[in-house]
C-alpha cells in the first residue's frame, strides 16, 4: 500500500489523521501500532512517515484535527457570534455524550505521565489551547463583555479545567439536564462580565463585523 492514486498529501494526511484519531480511541496509545494506522487510512508505512515522525506525533495531531472539526462545526452554525457566545456554546456541549474521538486528550494525558515522547507535544497542545482561550477572553473584554480585570490566563485555566472534568466524568457516570448547564454556565459568565453589564446573551453586540476564530 503505497500512495493512493488520484489522492492529493493533504488528503493523505487527513486519512490518517481521522484513521489514527479512530485507532488511538478504540485501542489506547499503547495498544496501537503505527502499522495499525497506516493499515485503517489504506496506506503503506512510509507513506505515513513521510507526514508523521512518530506515533506520538500523529496523537497530537489527530487531537489538533478533532478540535478543529468541532470549532468548524460550531462557527458553521453561528459565523457571528461573540467570543463569549462561543465560549458558552462550547461549555454548553461539555456534559453531552461525545464520539470515543472525543476522548483523545485523556489519552493523550494519562499517556504524557508515563511517556516522555507523547508528554512535549500533549504540553505543546494543552498550552496552544490556553493560549487561544485566553487570546477570546482578551476580544471579549475589548468588547465589553469580560470584566478588564480578570486574567486572561485564569479564564483559559478554568475553562481548560471544565472541559477536562467533562471528559473524564462523562454522562454514563454522572448526567445532568441540559438547561440546568445551561442556566448555571449563564450565571457564571454574568459573573465574569463588567459590573452593570448586561448578559451575554441579550447585550447588544460590539462589534458586527464577522469573526474569524482560528484555533
Amino acid at each position: 500500500m503505497g500512495r493512493i492514486a488520484g489522492v492529493t498529501a493533504a488528503e493523505t494526511r487527513d486519512r490518517l489523521l481521522r484513521a489514527a484519531a479512530d485507532v488511538f480511541a478504540e485501542r489506547g496509545y499503547d495498544g496501537t501500532r503505527v502499522a495499525d494506522i497506516a493499515a485503517a487510512a489504506g496506506v503503506s508505512n512510509g507513506a505515513l512517515y513521510a507526514h508523521f515522525g512518530s506515533k506520538a506525533e500523529l496523537l497530537v495531531a489527530a487531537l489538533r484535527a478533532h478540535a478543529r472539526r468541532l470549532l468548524a462545526d460550531l462557527f458553521a452554525d453561528d459565523p457571528d457570534r461573540s467570543a463569549t457566545g462561543l465560549l458558552l456554546a462550547i461549555g454548553r456541549q461539555l456534559p453531552q455524550r461525545r464520539d470515543a474521538r472525543g476522548y483523545l486528550l485523556v489519552e493523550a494525558l494519562v499517556t504524557a505521565r508515563r511517556d516522555a515522547d507523547v508528554a512535549g507535544p500533549t504540553r505543546d497542545y494543552v498550552g496552544e489551547r490556553a493560549d487561544w482561550i485566553a487570546g477570546l477572553a482578551r476580544i471579549a473584554q475589548g468588547d465589553g463583555e469580560l470584566d478588564p480585570a480578570l486574567s486572561p490566563e485564569a479564564v483559559a485555566h478554568f475553562c481548560l479545567l471544565l472541559a477536562l472534568g467533562s471528559a473524564l466524568v462523562p454522562p454514563d457516570m454522572h448526567t445532568v439536564a441540559e438547561a440546568e448547564w445551561a442556566a448555571l454556565l449563564g450565571r457564571v459568565v454574568t459573573g465574569l462580565a463588567p459590573a452593570e453589564s448586561s448578559p451575554p446573551e441579550t447585550a447588544p453586540p460590539q462589534n458586527t463585523a464577522p469573526r474569524k476564530w482560528t484555533p
